[in-house]
C-alpha cells in the first residue's frame, strides 16, 4: 500500500509543477516598468511641476501686456517732452515754420498726428453656440472670428476712403499688421479677445457702401445668419483718433519724387 502524501507536500508539488501564466509574468514586468518611468519623470522634473510653464502662460501674457502698455505710455511722455524742448530751443523763423507744416502734412498721411471726423464702427464677435449645438456641416472653426475676417473689414474701410482707422482703440497705419492667434488678436504686443472693434473716420455713406459690397464680408455674413457670429455696423459720431505713437521702422521705404 503506497504511503499517503501529506497536504503540505501536495501543495508544494503543485506550486513547483504549475506552468506560469501570462499574468504571472506580466504583473512583475509592469511593476518594474512603472518604477523606471517614475524615476525618469522625477529626474526630468528635477523636483518641479512638468506642466508648470503651461499653466502659467495666461499670467505671463498678462504681465507682458501690462509691461508693453507701460512702455508705450513712457514713449508717449518722452516724445511730448522732446517736442516741447525742440519747440522751445529752435528759432522761430520762416524756414522752420515751413518744415513744421510739412511734417504735420506728412504726418496726416503716415498716421502720426491726431485726426478728427465722423466715424463708422464695426464689431465682430464669436458665436454663442457650443460645439454640441453645431449642425453636421460645421465645426468649431466656423464659430470664431478669424484674422481674415478682421482684415476684410480693414481693407473694405480703406477702399471706402477711410482717412484714419483704429482697431481696439489703437491707431492703424500702413505698416500695422493684423494677426490672430487662436481667437485672440495681437496688436503692438497687446492681446485682445473678441468682440473686435474697428473704427474709421471718413464719409459714412462711402464706408458703409464699401462694407456692404465686399465679397469676403458677404461670405462672413452668411455664417452670421447660419451660426450666430457677431457683425454690427454703426455710425458712432464725431471722434478724434490719436496719432500712432510707436516707433516707425520703415526698412524698405523710399522718398516719393
Amino acid at each position: 500500500m503506497p504511503t499517503p502524501i501529506s497536504p503540505a507536500r501536495r501543495n508544494r508539488a503543485l506550486v513547483l509543477t504549475r506552468r506560469p501564466t501570462r499574468w504571472s509574468v506580466l504583473v512583475p514586468l509592469v511593476g518594474v516598468l512603472a518604477g523606471v518611468m517614475l524615476t525618469v519623470s522625477s529626474v526630468a522634473a528635477r523636483g518641479t511641476d512638468l506642466r508648470g510653464d503651461a499653466t502659467g502662460l495666461p499670467e505671463l501674457i498678462r504681465e507682458r501686456q501690462l509691461a508693453n502698455a507701460r512702455r508705450i505710455a513712457q514713449i508717449e511722455r518722452l516724445q511730448a517732452q522732446v517736442d516741447a524742448a525742440a519747440a522751445a530751443a529752435a528759432p522761430a523763423n520762416a524756414e522752420l515754420t515751413g518744415l513744421t507744416a510739412t511734417v504735420e502734412r506728412l504726418g496726416e498721411d503716415v498716421g502720426t498726428v491726431p485726426v478728427h471726423g465722423p466715424t463708422v464702427t464695426v464689431a465682430l464677435n464669436d458665436s454663442a453656440l457650443t460645439s454640441e449645438e453645431l449642425p453636421d456641416w460645421a465645426n468649431v472653426n466656423d464659430i470664431v472670428v478669424h484674422q481674415q475676417d478682421v482684415q476684410a473689414v480693414v481693407n473694405a474701410l480703406w477702399r471706402g476712403g477711410a482717412e484714419a482707422m483704429t482697431i481696439m482703440d489703437q491707431r492703424v497705419i500702413a505698416t500695422s499688421a493684423v494677426r490672430c492667434v487662436g481667437n485672440t488678436l495681437i496688436l503692438r504686443g497687446r492681446v485682445y479677445s473678441p468682440p473686435f472693434v474697428i473704427s474709421a473716420i471718413g464719409d459714412p455713406d462711402a464706408l458703409e457702401a464699401a462694407l456692404a459690397g465686399d465679397p469676403q464680408i458677404q461670405r462672413y455674413q452668411e455664417y452670421v445668419a447660419a451660426l450666430g457670429l457677431g457683425y454690427a455696423v454703426e455710425r458712432t459720431g464725431e471722434k478724434t483718433f490719436p496719432g500712432y505713437a510707436a516707433t516707425l521702422d520703415n526698412t524698405y521705404a523710399r522718398a516719393v519724387r
